[in-house]
């Protein structure tokens, strides 16, 4: 029998048997997610697989931040990268000047079964170029929210009928807030990663917008105009809050999170990531105080929150272009993801698909309903290559300001140093 023959019988008696008459299609997959969002991840990819056996995602998880990245960068290069992967929006603009990024056109979405107009403005925005082309759909938006212990609040005005925080609409407020909680006999009356790049970043960001200042301008200028003396103001507030001892000193990550885990803490500055923290031990017994989570206040001239999210995007594979079966697969993928983010939210995030955000199922979902309303006030790094995740502007957080706020440097001194760093890192 020929090659050719044996071909022939081979299809013949493959559709007899009920076999498929095309061929599966496997979409390789990259992510950084690990923890919790690891594990509901691999739950949403391996449901996806036993609905789609036409459809198999085989998915790697790499190391989080710089690794990452770096690896999409070189493996973009020579045509040895995913299908898809995850990307967080905020990395968008360096991924763009690296020219890693392949634009998702109209008529992807059309094949995931997505608009535009099923985005919230501020996490879609976020995942284009400065023209507008779309590189990555969004699938959450996550930020940092106030979650607080209402045992250092009972009898307060700070508490409603319900035990649920209130009266906090500035940021004299939230300070009165903080010398109750001290008074009640709260360690540290708020807590956050004050010796973590990540944390420190974070609320100076939020200081900084919640005043309309900028960062980094479209145009690439470090502060521009009033942003400086907005930025020394952020900067005195979150050493005013160390020096009255309100805040940890020097506290990493795990250790923030523990001081209010464990009931050492009135109030934490924290992502939305952490709920899950708080459910697990509340569904274990092991809590021991009443909480909530609620969108960062408007503790300055505007309210809005530090957010990021995390995306879906397509990178570039060497010289070739992507077969337009596997891309059909891929955009499959992203639709079917977007459309089952209920899952995605029970780790605390908020889905950037607004069919599945303004769910009654959401709705139910708490308390991420009660701080799904930052969706609209969401404030994304600067649209700049030394912005976001793992970034020269999260290492002067942790390299300035964390000092700063510490008292080894004045605020104006730390602004001025933060504004040369970052300037010696642009382009």
């Amino acid at each position: 029998m020929t090659y050719k023959a044996f071909t022939l019988a081979s299809a013949v008696a493959a559709l007899l048997a009920g076999a498929p008459a095309s061929a599966q299609q496997t979409v390789t997959w990259w992510d950084f997610l690990s923890g919790g969002d690891g594990v509901r991840m691999k739950a949403l990819i391996d449901q996806f697989n036993s609905e789609h056996p036409d459809i198999q995602v085989q998915a790697t998880t790499l190391e989080w931040g710089v690794p990452f990245y770096t690896k999409v960068r070189t493996s973009a290069a020579v045509g040895r990268g995913p299908d898809v992967m995850t990307y967080h929006l905020s990395r968008l603009p360096l991924g763009l000047a690296e020219e890693v990024l392949t634009p998702i056109t109209a008529e992807d979405l059309d094949t995931a079964g997505l608009a535009e107009e099923d985005f919230f403005a501020t996490a879609l925005d976020a995942g284009k170029d400065a023209e507008g082309a779309l590189y990555a759909i969004p699938f959450d938006i996550h930020a940092i929210v106030l979650y607080y212990n209402a045992s250092y609040l009972e009898g307060s005005r700070f508490l409603d009928d319900e035990g649920k925080l209130t009266g906090i609409e500035s940021l004299a407020d939230f300070e009165e807030a903080l010398a109750l909680a001290a008074e009640n006999g709260a360690e540290s009356p708020v807590t956050y990663a004050t010796g973590d790049d990540g944390g420190t970043y974070r609320v100076f960001y939020t200081l900084l917008a919640q005043q309309g200042g900028t960062l980094i301008s479209d145009e690439g200028e470090i502060l521009p105009g009033d942003s400086t003396e907005k930025a020394v103001r952020a900067v005195e507030i979150m050493t005013k809050w160390h020096q009255e001892g309100w805040q940890p000193e020097q506290a990493l990550y795990e250790a923030s999170v523990a001081l209010f885990t464990s009931g050492k803490s009135a109030f934490q500055l924290n992502g939305v990531w952490e709920v899950p923290t708080m459910t697990d031990l509340e569904d274990a017994g092991d809590l021991g105080f009443d909480w909530g989570a609620v969108e960062i206040p408007q503790l300055m001239d505007q309210q809005v929150t530090w957010a990021d999210s995390h995306g879906f995007a397509i990178p570039v594979q060497g010289d070739a272009p992507m077969d337009p079966e596997k891309r059909e697969a891929v955009m499959t993928v992203i639709g079917w993801m977007e459309k089952n983010a209920i899952q995605w939210a029970d780790a605390g995030h908020i889905p950037a698909y607004k069919p599945v955000a303004e769910s009654e199922e959401f709705a139910a979902m708490q308390p991420n309903a009660t701080y799904a309303s930052l969706a609209d006030r969401a404030a994304y790094d600067p649209r700049s290559e030394i912005a976001g995740v793992a970034s020269p502007a999260y290492d002067v957080a942790i390299n300035i300001i964390s000092p700063a706020i510490h008292g080894y440097l004045s605020p104006e001194d730390a602004v001025e140093q933060m504004k040369a760093e970052l300037q010696s890192r642009l382009r």
